[in-house]
C-alpha cells in the first residue's frame, strides 16, 4: 500500500473518532453562559475593546431590547456617506483619500493628498526579483492563498522586519497597500497562465492612475477602461476599506498585533480570516447563487415565481441547500447597510451603460422580496437588509473583473483598514489578547498500555 492510500485508509477509520472527542453539546456552552462567537445572547457583540479607526451603527439598545435603526458607518468619525459625497462632487477617486484618513486620523489637504498619493504610486513596483521567484514559480489556484503566502515572502525582502517603532510599521503599511492591487493583479495571470493555458502579460502599474485605474488597467489584457468603470471600482474599494474592529479579519489583526510580532506575519493572519466563506469569501456565494436564480427563474418580473424560488433557497431546497439568502442580512445592520445603499446606485449607473438593467431589476426584486418571504417561511418577522455583498459581484461582473478576484479585490481595500487597526493595537492595546476557555471535560486517570481500548 503506498503512502497517500495509507493516509486515506487512517482517515476514514479516525475521521469519526475525532469528531466525537471534539463535540460539545450546545447545552452546555448555555450552562456557562459562553459568548459563542463573542456573541450576546441577543445577537450583539461582546465589547472587547476600543477604537478610533472605524464605527459601525446598525441598531440601539432600549432598556435591554435591540431596536433596528438605519446602518452608519463612519471612519474616524467622518460619516463614509459624506466621504462619498465629497471626493464624488469634485470628481476625485477617494480610495487614497480614504486610506489617508484611516492611518492618519484627519482628513488630508489638498497637499497632503498629492504627496501621499504619489508616494503610493512611487511603492507600486515590486521589489526585484519577488514576481519571478515568488508570484511566478508559485502559483496558486486561489489568490488569497496567493496573497497570503506573497505577503510572508515579502518579510525576506524587508531590511528591517521585526522593527516595531510605529514609524517602521507605518513605512511597511504605505509599501503593502501600495502593492497589494500588483501583488493580486500579478497572482492573477500567473494562475490563468499556469492552470488555464492562457497567455501572460504582467502591465507594470502607471503613475499617473489611481489604485482602481491601476488594478483595471493591470487586470485587463488591453489595459482599457471607462471613467464609470473606475469610478465604480473606486467607490467599492473606498467601501471595504474599514469595517470596525470586530469583524473578523481585522480582530485578527488586533489578535495578533497584541502579540508583538511582525507586520506581514499579522496581515497575513488578516488575508486567512478574510478569506474564510463566512467573511470575505461571501461575496463568491452571492455571485453564485445569482447564476443559479438567474438559470432557473424563468421569468425575472415576475414577483410570485421569484419568491418561490426564494422560499426554496430558504427551505434548503435549491442552490447549496444552506437554507440561506447569500447577501441579505448581518450581524450588525438591520435597517439598512450604508455601503449596499452607495453602491447600489452606481450599480443601477453602469447597468444602464452596459445594457444590464434588466438584470439589475432582478437584483433590486430579490432585496425587496427577500423580507417577506423570510417571514412566511421562517413563520416570524425579521429586519433583513441587503449587505455591501449583495451588489458587489454584480459590479464585478459588469466591469469583467472574474470572480476569482472578488475576495482580492476586497483585501485590497480592507488592508488600509486592517494597518490603521495595527498602529491602534501597538500604541494603545498593550496587552497579549488572551480569552478564556472553560474546560469541560471530565478527569480521568491514566491508562497503561495494557488497559488502552481502541477508539476505532
Amino acid at each position: 500500500m503506498d503512502k497517500t492510500s495509507k493516509l486515506n485508509s487512517f482517515l476514514e477509520r479516525y475521521t469519526n473518532v475525532a469528531q466525537a472527542q471534539n463535540k460539545i453539546d450546545p447545552r452546555v456552552y448555555e450552562k456557562w453562559n459562553v459568548k459563542r462567537g463573542l456573541r450576546n445572547s441577543d445577537g450583539t457583540g461582546v465589547v472587547v475593546g476600543l477604537t478610533e479607526v472605524g464605527e459601525v451603527h446598525g441598531y440601539i439598545m432600549d432598556e435591554g431590547d435591540k431596536v433596528p435603526a438605519p446602518g452608519r458607518l463612519l471612519y474616524r468619525g467622518y460619516d463614509v456617506k459624506d466621504l462619498v459625497t465629497g471626493f464624488q462632487k469634485d470628481k476625485r477617486y477617494g480610495f487614497e483619500e480614504a486610506t489617508y484618513l484611516l492611518l492618519f486620523g484627519s482628513l488630508p489637504t489638498s497637499s497632503e493628498l498629492a504627496e501621499f498619493t504619489g508616494l503610493l504610486s512611487d511603492l507600486r513596483e515590486l521589489p526585484n526579483g519577488l514576481i519571478e521567484d515568488s508570484i511566478l514559480k508559485f502559483p496558486s489556484r486561489n489568490i488569497m492563498n496567493k496573497l497570503a503566502r506573497t505577503v510572508l515572502v515579502y518579510y525576506s525582502y524587508d531590511e528591517d522586519p521585526e522593527n516595531l517603532s510605529i514609524s517602521n510599521i507605518l513605512r511597511q503599511s504605505v509599501e503593502l497597500i501600495a502593492r497589494f492591487p500588483v501583488l493580486t493583479a500579478y497572482s492573477y495571470q500567473a494562475m490563468r497562465y499556469n492552470y488555464y493555458n492562457d497567455s501572460l502579460f504582467l502591465h507594470p502599474p502607471q503613475p499617473e492612475l489611481s489604485t482602481a485605474e491601476n488594478f483595471l488597467y493591470m487586470v485587463r489584457q488591453d489595459s482599457q477602461f471607462t471613467p464609470l468603470e473606475a469610478e465604480l471600482l473606486d467607490l467599492a474599494l473606498v467601501l471595504h476599506a474599514e469595517h470596525g474592529g470586530g469583524n473578523n479579519s481585522t480582530f485578527s489583526i488586533h489578535l495578533v498585533s497584541s502579540a508583538e510580532t511582525d507586520t506581514y506575519s499579522s496581515i497575513g493572519a488578516a488575508i486567512g480570516s478574510l478569506k474564510g466563506r463566512k467573511h470575505g469569501g461571501a461575496n463568491i456565494k452571492v455571485w453564485e447563487m445569482f447564476q443559479e436564480i438567474k438559470l432557473n427563474v424563468q421569468n425575472w418580473e415576475d414577483d410570485l415565481e421569484v419568491s418561490e424560488y426564494l422560499a426554496k433557497l430558504l427551505k434548503g431546497e435549491a442552490f447549496d441547500h444552506s437554507g440561506l439568502i447569500y447577501g441579505m442580512g448581518h450581524a450588525v445592520y438591520t435597517l439598512s447597510d450604508p455601503r449596499a445603499e452607495l453602491i447600489k446606485e452606481k450599480a443601477r449607473e453602469l447597468a444602464k451603460e452596459k445594457g444590464r438593467e434588466e438584470e439589475f431589476e432582478l437584483y433590486n426584486s430579490i432585496e425587496r422580496l427577500t423580507p417577506e418571504v423570510f417571514a412566511d417561511v421562517k413563520g416570524y418577522r425579521k429586519e433583513i437588509c441587503a449587505n455591501v455583498d449583495f451588489y458587489t459581484g454584480f459590479v464585478y461582473d459588469m466591469l469583467n473583473i472574474p470572480p476569482e478576484l472578488y475576495t482580492p479585490i476586497f483585501a485590497i481595500a480592507r488592508i488600509a483598514g486592517w494597518c490603521a487597526h495595527r498602529v491602534e493595537e501597538l500604541v494603545s492595546g498593550g496587552k497579549i489578547i488572551r480569552p478564556a476557555y472553560k474546560a469541560v471535560h471530565n478527569r480521568r486517570d491514566y491508562l497503561d498500555m495494557e488497559s488502552r481500548i481502541s477508539e476505532e
